[in-house]
């Protein structure tokens, strides 16, 4: 049961941040090696590349009086149609990709910054997930998005 979904999700969004701080630049298709996103500052390991469930975005914004584009979350994948939460300590293939999802990730203080008093704690339990990169690849935006 726990190894079933409904259906397969699809990659709706890739984002990159070329340092810390710097604004997120939205793209059509990445390379994806061991170390994350081709053009993204983030570490190679668990916290190699960070997914968010586009199912999130209306929450946060009902949770905070404004409308949340992806770019404010600040993470590389914005996925729809399949539960993130569902594939913890799993992997999940996204176009050529396999990425191993890690854990969960908190919000920072910068969505107070983002998305005003109260930002931090729209964000949490809802900020994503952070992943290790098992089988690079290439990225395209309308990937399907499967349990492996």
């Amino acid at each position: 049961m726990m190894s079933r979904h409904a259906q397969a999700g699809r990659l709706d969004w890739i984002g990159l941040r070329a340092a810390r701080r710097s604004a997120v630049i939205p793209v059509d298709r990445v390379a994806v090696a061991e170390d994350g996103l081709a053009g993204d500052h983030a570490r190679p390991g668990k916290r190699a590349v960070t997914l968010i469930q586009a199912e999130h975005l209306p929450v946060i914004g009902a949770l905070t009086g404004r409308a949340v584009a992806p770019a404010d979350l600040r993470r590389n994948l914005l996925v729809s149609g399949i539960n993130l939460a569902a594939l913890r300590k799993g992997q999940v293939r996204i176009g050529d990709v396999v990425l191993t999802v890690e854990g969960p990730c908190p919000p920072c203080s910068r969505m107070e910054e983002v998305l005003g008093p109260g930002g931090y704690n729209a964000v949490r339990g809802h900020g994503g997930w952070y992943a290790s990169v098992a089988t690079g690849g290439m990225l395209r935006v309308g990937d399907a998005v499967m349990a492996r």
